[in-house]
């Protein structure tokens, strides 16, 4: 699944620690999504598509 959380966060203006704190993750688990080496859980990829201000359609794609 590939997605633009990378993208999205540098538009943001976010770190991937910042948003791993207000996802309670790690930096490491932001950092394997973004690499495509994770697929985040349903709930971790609601809290990230609200914390980037899309939808988890917008932000994952098959």
């Amino acid at each position: 699944m590939k997605n633009s959380i990378r993208d999205r966060r540098k538009e943001s203006g976010i770190s991937q620690e910042k948003l791993a704190k207000k996802c309670s993750v790690s930096r490491q688990t932001i950092n394997a999504i973004e690499n495509n080496k994770y697929d985040p859980s349903l709930s971790l990829a609601f809290r990230l598509a609200a914390e980037l201000g899309a939808t988890v359609d917008e932000l994952f794609t098959p």
